[in-house]
C-alpha cells in the first residue's frame, strides 16, 4: 500500500517516521533486548548439553550410495554426530520442500562442523536409488543414507504408519498428534564415547528447527517479515529449483491413498 505524498511503497504497512536522534534511542533500547535474548539463548543451550543420555542399544544399518553403513559408521573419525531426519517416503518421487529449504542451509557446514568433531549425516525413509537421484537435481553433497530397512524413523520419532495416523495414536514432537503424512522432520544428536558405546543426547522436531532456518533470521528483521498470513504458513515454499514451476505439488499430495493416507 503506497504512502500518499512521498511517493513510496512502503508494502503492506508504514511504520512511524522519526528524526535519526529518535530513531537511535530506541534501536539502543531494543539492543539491550537483544542482548538479554541472546543470553537466554544461550542458556537454554548449556541446558541441552545437560541432558541426560539413553545408551543406544538397537543396532542400524543404513543403506548408503558405497553400500551398507551402521550408525557407528556414521561417525567417521569423531565422536558426535547429528543427523537429519529428512521427509522422503518411498512413495514420494521428490523429498519434502521444507527439509529442502534446511538442507539447502546446512550443505555447505558439514566441512566446518567437522573440525568441530561433528559428524552431520541426512537420513531418510525413501530408497537411496530415489535419495540419490533427487539429491543430484539439487546440487547437494551432504552425506545422505536410506534408513528404509530400519526402525530408525520410527524409533526417533519422525516414521508413522498410515494406522497410527488414522487411528490418531501418532505422537510427534513428545507431546502432540503427528499430521497425516507418513514422514514428519526432525534433528538428533549422537555422542559416542572411548569404548565405542553410542547414546542419544537430544532431538529436536517441528519450529524447533527453525533455529536451523538462517534465511528466517534474514526475514523477520525486514518491514514486512515472514508474511505468511495467506500463504498458511510455509505454503509460499517450493524447492529452490521450482519455483517458477506453476504445477509444483507437495510430494505428499501427489498421489492420495498413495503418497498420504487418504483423509478421514
Amino acid at each position: 500500500m503506497a504512502n500518499q505524498g512521498d511517493g513510496v511503497n512502503r508494502g503492506p504497512r508504514a511504520n512511524r517516521v522519526v528524526s535519526r536522534d529518535e530513531w537511535l534511542k530506541e534501536r539502543v533500547a531494543l539492543l539491550a533486548e537483544e542482548k538479554e535474548h541472546t543470553r537466554r539463548r544461550d542458556a537454554l543451550a548449556a541446558k541441552v548439553r545437560e541432558l541426560p543420555w539413553v545408551k543406544v542399544e538397537k543396532g542400524y544399518s543404513f543403506d548408503g550410495p558405497t553400500g551398507a553403513k551402521s550408525l557407528a559408521d556414521l561417525f567417521g573419525p569423531r565422536n558426535q554426530l547429528i543427523v537429519y531426519h529428512f521427509m522422503f517416503d518411498p512413495t514420494w518421487s521428490q523429498g519434502c520442500m521444507s527439509c529442502s529449504f534446511i538442507a539447502d542451509h546446512y550443505n555447505g557446514l558439514v566441512v566446518h562442523l567437522a573440525h568441530r568433531d561433528i559428524s552431520f549425516v541426512t537420513i531418510s525413509k525413501a530408497p537411496i536409488e530415489k535419495i540419490e537421484q533427487f539429491r543430484t537435481r539439487m546440487g547437494w553433497k551432504f552425506p545422505w543414507l536410506s534408513a528404509a530397512k530400519t526402525d530408525f524413523g520410527r524409533d526417533f520419532g519422525v516414521s508413522f504408519t498410515d494406522q497410527e495416523l488414522m487411528g490418531g495414536n501418532a505422537v510427534y514432537n513428545y507431546t502432540g498428534p503427528a499430521h497425516s503424512i507418513r514422514e514428519l522432520p526432525g534433528l538428533s544428536v549422537f555422542v559416542k564415547d572411548d569404548r565405542g558405546d553410542i547414546f542419544h543426547t537430544y532431538s529436536t522436531f517441528a519450529r524447533g528447527l527453525e533455529e536451523f532456518l538462517t534465511a528466517y533470521r534474514y526475514i523477520d528483521i525486514t518491514p514486512k517479515g515472514r508474511d505468511e498470513a495467506k500463504t498458511g504458513g510455509m505454503g509460499w515454499l517450493r524447492h529452490h529449483d521450482r519455483y517458477d514451476d506453476m504445477n509444483f505439488v507437495v510430494p505428499w499430495a501427489e498421489k492420495p491413498g498413495v503418497t498420504a493416507p487418504l483423509a478421514r
